[in-house]
């Protein structure tokens, strides 16, 4: 089989063919090590590469397979990790300086869950620092870039994860959404990408002060691949108090019946956003998708303030309390992102009253929005307000009216993804968010698999040689 041919191979596709001993665990592997070297230093997707430690494993399942063993869903198929995700033995920074020789002694439950599925780990890609920025770039390892265009952001934190899977570096990747980690590099990079119900994937061991609404969920090229891979990855651990059982039917059985009968609120600002004229048109122009397939779409808004506010109070005491560990702010601060360094005096002033505020208003939005999906199956809205940004802003918070869509429903942990809507005249992607009822992911799998096979993405590939 061509290079080419499985550097866009699916996953699930990828997995059928190292069962039936069309190809080899190790040939996949070796491709895309090989697609890594050439590429990865025009993009900085992988921070770090565990090419030994996966021939290692790649040799094992192709023995696996030989042997006629029982084979796990993922079978040989190459994944990568974000690096705020422990992985034993093998260095996890967080993006900081201050993690530069962290190397954890267990593994994530989600590594671990992979692993056992038969996934053979790739390595770590880039994320902002402590994954608290929208944007991928940090002291250590410096920015990812836009895969579709280089002087572009490839949206962040999961930044790393998304470039890579878009630039054929790999078919899965994990990835973690505090407020639009997963959903914003997605709509970036022209990937799909799923933020599960808050839960779904326990988050277990994390270190100290990362976002405590953060989710953990699949990037990938395909809607189906990413099916399989929460199928993996979902279900309750002891070392999560917030985790939820996986839903009766499997999320790949979830992606079939076509969204006909389904009733979708569409809101192209949530009220209170100002958005880009071609993102608008890009994604009304999905939204028709829906309603030529058969869903009946209407134009509703959920009613609620922009909470940007509460964003910025709940954010910035995680990131106070997980730079407080390793001392005084004042001797740490010259190895932080600037960015960060210059808000931690204005975040230290917060109050617990601040805090409080902030978890009463979350409450309030919840309740909207369970009001408001007592109507309506699903909301679809942008993902982001612009299409990616440039890599210098002019503006420090830029970022902040660019991404008015996603951190509400971390608040309100409903299910949500994007999909590559389609892409701007000078080639750059944009993406629709779906958001689900609470706890129904199969609904949003179901509509982006249908809206998938009316409007095909996955063939698009980077301008990358």
């Amino acid at each position: 089989m061509e290079s080419q041919e499985i550097w866009w191979m699916t996953a699930v596709d990828l997995a059928k063919a190292i069962r039936e001993k069309r190809l080899s665990p190790v040939e996949v592997v070796t491709v895309l090590l090989e697609r890594i070297k050439a590429i990865n230093p025009k993009i900085n997707a992988y921070v770090t590469l565990t090419a030994d430690s996966a021939m290692a494993a790649a040799k094992r399942a192709e023995e696996a397979v030989m042997r006629g063993k029982e084979l796990g869903p993922l079978h040989g198929v190459p994944v990568s990790i974000k690096d705020l995700v422990f992985t034993k033995g093998v260095r996890t920074t967080m993006g900081s300086k201050l993690l530069e020789d962290f190397v954890p002694e267990e593994d994530a439950v989600t590594v671990a869950r992979l692993k056992e599925a038969g996934a053979i780990i790739l390595g770590k890609t880039n994320t902002s620092e402590f994954g608290w920025k929208p944007l991928t770039d940090n002291p250590l390892f410096g920015v990812t870039r836009n895969p579709w265009n280089l002087e572009r952001t490839s949206g962040g934190s999961s930044g790393g994860a998304a470039a890579a899977v878009a630039a054929g570096l790999g078919p899965l990747a994990a990835g973690a959404d505090g407020g639009g980690s997963i959903r914003i590099p997605a709509s970036c990079c022209g990937v799909f990408g799923v933020k599960p119900q808050f839960g779904r994937v326990p988050r277990y061991p994390i270190f100290p002060g990362l976002a405590i609404l953060a989710h953990e969920g699949p990037m990938t090229r395909t809607v189906r691949d990413a099916a399989l891979m929460l199928d993996v990855m979902a279900g309750p651990h002891w070392g999560d108090g917030y985790s939820i059982p996986a839903p009766a039917v499997s999320f790949t059985k979830s992606v079939e019946g076509g969204v006909r009968g389904l009733k979708m609120a569409w809101s192209p600002d949530l009220g209170y956003a100002t958005v880009d004229s071609h993102v608008r048109a890009i994604c009304k122009q999905a939204v028709k998708r829906f309603s030529e397939m058969g869903a009946e779409v209407e134009e509703a808004h959920p009613g609620f303030e922009n909470p940007e506010p509460h964003l910025i109070t709940l954010f910035g005491a995680d990131i106070l309390m997980a730079i407080s560990q390793f001392g005084p702010v004042e001797k740490v601060k010259d190895k932080l992102d600037p960015l960060m360094a210059s808000m931690l005096p204005v975040v230290s002033e917060l109050k617990a009253t601040d805090y409080a505020l902030a978890m009463f208003a979350i409450q309030e939005l919840k309740v909207k929005m369970g009001t408001f999906f007592r109507n309506y199956d699903l909301l679809l809205t942008p993902t982001l307000a612009g299409p990616p940004l440039p890599l210098e802003l002019a503006e420090p918070l830029a970022f902040l009216p660019w991404m008015p869509f996603t951190y509400p429903f971390n608040f309100t942990g409903q299910p949500a993804a994007s999909i590559p809507a389609g892409w701007t005249e000078d080639g750059l992607p944009v993406g629709l968010q779906i958001v689900g009822r609470p706890y129904d992911e199969a609904t949003i799998f179901r509509a982006a698999a249908a809206f998938e096979e009316a409007q095909p993405w996955a063939h698009r590939k980077p301008p990358l040689r």
